[in-house]
């Protein structure tokens, strides 16, 4: 069983983080909105229902430190009920309800060269190792410079292209256009402790630790979490149109713990530097360390969110998005050459100082609990608490208004 306490899944500076995400309630049946302070987990469901309808107000974080009448649960019995995997107790769930959740591809130069490799292996880990030597003599260490979309990048597509080497990937990693899809469906999210699914077809694959931004439906950032975007190498590899297959499948994207929304400091510059590390612990005593650098990203965080949003594509409940990973694993794990793949029971936790610790195991899809709270359970739900959303964000925003003006404050639960 894993073990980890309340106080390593937080950031460091956790005393001064505005910290938000979700809880499943047993008593109640449903998904709970919450804010962390210390120990303490506030229950704010009775003044937003939903975690996108947080972010859509005009300041989350003053939202949130306004509201301390409604301290319900204690974190360390929460970390203690989500790791045991107990669906009886309190326990927390992805921080992200009705946003679609994004992810882009390709974004690392590291992780671009893995995916070359994955198409020229057609997906057989067996030919990895001698298929790696041969595609990073061609494109060299040179490649790692190149500004995508530039004509540094136009000229290297064409010394490529001459030698039978240009690939759809580096057609996303160096192009003009970076790669965006749709990751996981609206509340299909599994979050901390909870188990993650490598399905029985998938016989190499990986899991990848990004940095997830947290977009309102205006197309503003409003604060960053953890994910883990499980990738089928061997499924992609035989064919990018595979791309679905490969990652959305029942517990196939991990977020958590819970989103830090930017507040007294902590804002998107801080993560162009941040670092993301990734220890994964077999049951065999395998163990493998990574680490995603956000400063080589090869591109900024606002093209890759105006790639996903805009004139041409908007959210009306927002979207999380994942940024892309630096890491690739490639150390063997049995036979010498076939690089690594997840087996049942491995401990996957992704970490960073400023958002905290995901903690997941992996486990068989096909056997994994099914996915059976959608959307309609959730509406469900809300209209049991008078809490339907309100299509209107400026109507939303003067109830909440009127609800914390003090003659009413003391109704908050």
């Amino acid at each position: 069983m894993n073990t980890a306490t309340a106080d390593q899944i937080l950031p460091v500076d956790a005393d001064t983080a505005l910290l938000v995400g979700r809880v499943w309630d047993p008593e109640s049946g449903g998904p709970r909105v919450v804010s962390v302070r210390g120990q303490d987990v506030f229950d704010h469901t009775a003044d937003v229902g939903t975690v996108s309808e947080l972010m859509d107000l005009d300041d989350p974080g003053e939202f949130i430190t306004s509201c301390r009448e409604s301290r319900r649960w204690d974190l360390a019995a929460l970390v203690d009920a989500s790791l045991a995997q107990d669906p009886e107790r309190a326990h927390l769930l992805a921080p992200v309800d009705l946003q679609v959740v994004k992810a882009c591809g390709v974004t690392f130069v590291d992780s671009m060269i893995e995916r070359v490799i994955e198409e020229r292996c057609g997906g057989d880990f067996h030919k990895a190792a001698a298929v790696r030597e041969s595609v990073l003599a061609v494109l060299g260490a040179d490649i790692a410079s190149v500004q995508p979309g530039s004509e540094q990048a136009r000229q290297v597509k064409e010394v490529l292209t001459s030698k039978g080497m240009w690939s759809q990937y580096l057609e996303v990693g160096l192009g003009p256009d970076p790669e965006v899809f749709t990751k996981a469906p609206v509340l299909s999210s599994v979050g901390f402790g909870a188990q993650i699914g490598i399905p029985t077809f998938s016989q190499w694959n990986n899991p990848e630790p990004e940095l997830v931004l947290i977009v309102d439906a205006q197309g503003r950032v409003r604060g960053a979490t953890l994910g883990n975007d499980v990738n089928l190498r061997d499924v992609e590899g035989r064919s990018a149109l595979l791309l679905g297959m490969a990652k959305d499948n029942t517990g196939s994207c991990s977020i958590g713990p819970f989103v830090r929304l930017f507040h007294d400091g902590f804002t998107l510059e801080t993560l162009r530097t941040e670092d993301i590390t990734l220890t994964v612990e077999g049951a065999d005593g395998y163990r493998l360390e990574g680490q995603n650098s956000l400063t080589r990203i090869s591109r900024p965080f606002e093209e890759l969110i105006g790639a996903a949003f805009g004139k041409h594509h908007q959210y009306p409940d927002g979207f999380a998005l994942f940024t892309g990973t630096l890491f690739a694993p490639t150390k063997d794990r049995d036979v010498p050459g076939s690089g690594f793949t997840h087996k049942p029971a491995d401990k996957v936790a992704i970490h960073s100082a400023n958002l905290g610790s995901l903690i997941n195991t992996t486990g068989t899809t096909e056997d994994l609990p099914p996915w059976t709270f959608g959307i309609r359970d959730l509406m469900k739900y809300l209209s049991r608490l008078n809490q339907v959303p309100v299509h209107s964000a400026a109507k939303r925003e003067e109830q909440l208004q009127n609800r914390l003006l003090p003659s009413t404050s003391s109704s908050r639960g």
